[in-house]
């Protein structure tokens, strides 16, 4: 078994401003992993808070670890060993999205199929960054027009405050208004508790499906409040990372959202959606920084959840990936062995 490495510098073709900085692209860690002539193919997006802030970083921790005899051992063991050995969680996704790809090809059937699932039918949502109103009237109809995008989720928690966040929102509505297009918010912890509640009303009169991490990490204590008498469903993502945060703030949410580079991969997000559901929490599938190889894997599982905002590679310029297509505003995995997400110039 071996394990190959390469950096790829990502350049974002729409800059992402967000409620904590702006992010312009990203330099991100690709993992080859050949073992009896067939080879699986894994993704890192670097995030300080998910334990790897660069490429460099990651590999570090990979090939300390891949000293280690994994051959016979089960995906799953695998995946604990590395959470026990402290790899970070996005060099952990790397790998084992590579492991599950390559389990794929060598029963040659798409990934999808492997695990028992069928196809993901709703819609991905893609994303319009934090932005001024004018920005917003010329960009949201370049994400529309003739793309079968069909719901936008709309980044909100200004550092300009709520007042900044309305203007811009609106903006949206006005810009998106002719084309067949649902609304999603995601504040990314930039409002206190009362801008929350104050926020929540306001978009529930405009028609938003639902609100994803209201208060800042650290915050939690104060989602019981939030809560009770919400406007809108509460959806967790920075607060939720594995599933074992999960029975933490059940009570005080409707769903959780994970990422594949948050929580370490396809094996941990199963972890999550099964212990989602048994609380009766709804599930959602986001992503970072990922180009078609990660994206893909995510929609090999996307029949799991009942939201997916798997569009980073959207805004990529350029993906130096292809692989699950959009097709009418829905992710579609591809039939092909493994994920089947794969490099161009492969």
């Amino acid at each position: 078994m071996r394990l190959e490495f390469q950096t790829i510098h990502l350049p974002k073709r729409f800059p992402l401003r967000i409620s904590r900085g702006n992010i312009t692209g990203s330099d991100n860690l690709f993992v080859s992993l050949t073992h009896e002539g067939i080879t699986g193919l894994g993704e890192m997006s670097p995030g300080k808070t998910e334990g790897a802030d660069t490429p460099e970083a990651g590999q570090a921790a990979l090939s300390r670890f891949f000293d280690q005899d994994l051959q016979s051992r089960s995906i799953h063991e695998i995946h604990l060993s590395a959470v026990g050995a402290g790899v970070p969680a996005c060099a952990l996704a790397a790998l084992d999205i590579a492991l599950w790809d390559w389990l794929a090809k060598k029963a040659g059937m798409p990934l999808y199929r492997l695990l028992g699932l069928g196809k993901a039918s709703v819609v991905t949502s893609v994303t319009v960054g934090i932005n001024p109103p004018e920005v917003v009237r010329e960009r949201v109809p370049m994400l529309l027009d003739g793309t079968g995008v069909r719901s936008l989720k709309i980044k909100l928690g200004s550092p300009e405050g709520i007042e900044a966040d309305q203007e811009m929102f609106s903006a949206v509505v006005e810009a998106s208004r002719g084309y067949d297009v649902v609304h999603r918010v995601d504040a990314n912890g930039g409002w206190n508790l009362e801008d929350a509640r104050t926020m929540m009303n306001w978009l529930a009169g405009h028609g938003v499906e639902y609100i994803e991490q209201p208060l800042k990490q650290g915050q939690e204590d104060q989602l019981a409040s939030l809560h009770k008498d919400r406007a809108l469903p509460i959806y967790l993502d920075e607060s939720c990372r594995v599933a074992a945060d999960i029975p933490n703030w059940a009570h005080v949410v409707d769903g959780v959202n994970l990422k594949l580079m948050k929580c370490g991969g396809i094996t941990e997000a199963l972890r999550i959606v099964a212990v989602a559901r048994a609380f009766g929490l709804q599930t959602m599938i986001g992503c970072m920084g990922e180009s078609s190889i990660s994206i893909s894997a995510g929609a090999a599982i996307g029949a799991l959840f009942d939201h997916i905002d798997l569009d980073s590679h959207l805004n990529l310029n350029p993906d130096p990936a292809i692989g699950a297509a959009l097709i009418d505003g829905v992710l579609v995995p591809s039939e092909e062995p493994g994920h089947g997400g794969r490099m161009i110039d492969a």
